[in-house]
């Protein structure tokens, strides 16, 4: 399939209207996506298991808090596909009820890693901090709570959503804070300009095993962009590794590449070329 048809199609994402995936959901699908939330991700991909969305939008990783781990776990235990990625620029508002001013906050409210990239602002105003399950859950509470002395961590757009008053405007202390969201579908989507790939595979324990699957890119010319590993469950010092590499898998280097991998590798599978 060349496209993704981005207008007539169902979109899950995982949290509340306003959150990140709920905002990098409409930067991929556009402003009218059909788009409707879950609680968990595991929700996420049931749902375009069976069917009752065409697509779904998930975190992968975070430039300063790294990878979610428990995504990879997800993209192995279910039969879906990645389609396409989307990168969202993270900027974080301090966000409280309208009226309000910054010196009369004293408590904030948002997921542990936004916190955590607003750390040095929130310490440097003395704010208390309190976690709660993703940021505009953080926000619908300021909202509901009604208390001039709590503020929300969240993006402008939860900020407008809920009606709430950015008291400061991107207070995360990185101020590249982007995080990758991947478009998932229960389908093989392979557009023809495609031009990452990611697989996972099994490896035993012993030594050089990493190292000689590894040759399988380097002796094809391949270039690898990203490696995760996750332990394998019930199986103690084995692992499954995730990797992104550069190309499309109409090239016969790639095909190459991967057939040698295949063969060496327990359990290889195809994620995605999008």
């Amino acid at each position: 399939i060349d496209h993704i048809d981005r207008k007539h199609c169902r979109v899950v994402y995982q949290g509340v209207e306003g959150a990140y995936a709920h905002e990098a959901t409409l930067q991929y699908f556009g402003k009218d996506a059909n788009a409707f939330h879950v609680p968990t991700w595991r929700d996420c991909m049931e749902a375009i298991k069976e069917g009752v969305a065409d697509y779904a939008v998930f975190p992968i990783e975070n430039s300063s808090a790294g990878e979610v781990n428990d995504i990879y776990d997800l993209l192995e235990e279910y039969d879906n596909y990645i389609v396409g990625e989307q990168i969202l620029k993270i900027n974080h508002a301090l966000l409280g009820l309208p009226g309000t001013s910054l010196d009369e906050i004293r408590t904030v409210y948002s997921h542990p890693q936004a916190l955590m990239q607003c750390s040095i602002f929130l310490n440097d105003n003395g704010l208390k901090q309190i976690s709660v399950e993703n940021t505009a859950v953080a926000a619908k509470k300021i909202i509901e709570d009604q208390d001039i002395h709590q503020a929300a961590v969240a993006s402008r757009t939860a900020g407008k959503l809920y009606g709430l008053k950015v008291l400061a405007a991107s207070i995360n202390h990185n101020r590249n804070n982007t995080t990758r969201f991947l478009i998932l579908a229960k389908e093989q989507v392979y557009r023809k300009e495609a031009e990452k790939i990611s697989i996972c595979f099994e490896l035993p324990h012993k030594s050089g095993a990493l190292y000689n699957m590894l040759g399988n890119f380097i002796y094809n010319g391949v270039n690898m962009r990203m490696i995760e590993s996750r332990p394998i469950l019930g199986r103690n010092w084995e692992y499954r590794f995730f990797v992104d590499i550069e190309g499309n898998l109409s090239d016969p280097s790639i095909q190459n590449a991967l057939k040698s991998v295949s063969e060496e590798a327990a359990n290889m599978r195809i994620l995605g070329n999008y």
